[in-house]
């Protein structure tokens, strides 16, 4: 069997092989890394993602960390890489799975083939992998743990799955969160000062309130509600960020102490964060939505958006308190996509408005929140 050859091994002893490309990987590096705590190269839950494009974007959403993603198009590496698309300073998920790898990249962005990429970043990839298998059996069993190891040493696989720690419960927004506060940069024109708590923000989403004139201030996720108003924002933005949204209750009672003191907006795990603020509870769906061709309707206008995810868990309809209204459905599950807090100036969605990478169908929310901040008390006094 030639060293290049690769295997995917699931927890449930499922196995996909393929061949081995970015980052070198063995079980001694997947060892080591998951004892630094500072990421899991190798070793994750395994999801899929339908996006036909962006997997730059993809690799660098802090959203997939600890996840080995496996791609549903059916050719990656098409358009290399470049400095232009990363959604942060780095690349996040454990490991990533391919159909199809195209060495040569082919686009006049390009300034970098995906192998090189994924070898700097340290992620480990496996190329000709049957990946329609593969989602279909996510699809069917749920989403699994996974290990990403060289042919010649998957009889390692079930003893890292049973040393190595799981992800529920892990507190994954604490290990991708910015260490200081640090601005982003300021519009020629700033009308609106907006603290975004970092859960694993995306730069575009930062990039979108800019546009808007919004000076905005990125500040970690377990700054306290007093330091954020200390910094008289018109408004506060709730990012997105990866695993369980109750393994960090302390972002939900810093958000429930800003409910009604400035208007909030939350997308992704801002939204979730936002329910469990607000009383709701959230559970962890089968295999989670990842792509940027979900349905959802608003069901205040009836209008329907194609929306981008990238989440695992969900708000529980069940546990909805009087405070909370649902005002966006996903079409394929009617699951709860958006919500607003009756009587306060706060609304959060469960996808990606900004969507990199997907479609621009719902950019008017950052409309909403800025309308919120252009009535707020701080602007009524100017």
């Amino acid at each position: 069997m030639s060293e290049h050859n690769g295997v995917l091994v699931l927890e449930d002893g499922s196995e996909f092989p393929g061949l081995l490309f970015g980052a070198p990987v063995s079980a001694a590096t997947i060892r080591a890394t998951s004892a630094e705590k500072k990421r899991d190269a190798g070793y994750g839950e395994a999801v899929f993602n339908t996006s036909l494009t962006g997997y730059q974007e993809i690799l660098t959403d802090p959203s997939y960390y600890g996840q080995i993603v496996c791609m549903t198009a059916a050719h990656i590496g098409n358009t290399g890489v470049n400095g232009e698309d990363a959604e942060s300073a780095r690349a996040w998920c454990a490991g990533f799975v391919v159909h199809e790898r195209c060495d040569r990249a082919s686009n006049w962005r390009s300034e970098g083939e995906l192998d090189a990429y994924l070898r700097e970043h340290g992620i480990p990839g496996l190329s000709d992998v049957d990946t329609r298998a593969l989602t279909l059996h996510l699809r069917s069993r749920g989403v699994s743990r996974g290990v990403i190891l060289p042919a010649s040493e998957k009889q390692h696989a079930r003893a890292l799955l049973e040393e190595l720690p799981g992800f529920e419960g892990r507190d994954l927004i604490g290990e991708v969160t910015a260490r200081e506060p640090y601005p982003w940069k300021k519009p020629a024109t700033a009308r609106f000062r907006v603290v975004a708590m970092d859960f694993g923000i995306k730069w575009n989403l930062l990039r979108s309130l800019e546009r808007l004139d919004c000076a905005v201030e990125v500040v970690p996720a377990r700054t306290p509600a007093a330091e954020i108003l200390a910094r008289k924002p018109d408004g506060v933005f709730l990012s997105n960020g990866p695993g369980d949204p109750s393994a960090a209750p302390y972002a939900a009672d810093t958000v429930q102490q800003l409910i009604g003191q400035v208007p909030i907006f939350g997308v992704c795990m801002g939204h979730q964060i936002l329910a469990l603020a607000s009383g709701a509870r959230t559970y962890k769906l089968k295999f989670g939505h990842r792509g940027g061709n979900q349905p959802v309707i608003d069901r205040g206008t009836g209008h329907v958006e194609i929306s981008s995810h990238n989440h695992g868990y969900a708000v529980d309809g069940t546990s909805l308190p009087d405070c909370i209204e649902v005002t966006h459905l996903n079409l394929n599950d009617r699951t709860i996509e958006g919500m607003a807090l009756k009587g306060k100036d706060a609304f959060s969605v469960q996808y990606h408005p900004e969507a990199c990478p997907g479609p621009h169908d719902s950019m008017a929310l950052f409309d909403r929140f800025i309308a919120l901040m252009q009535k707020g008390p701080r602007n009524n006094t100017r």
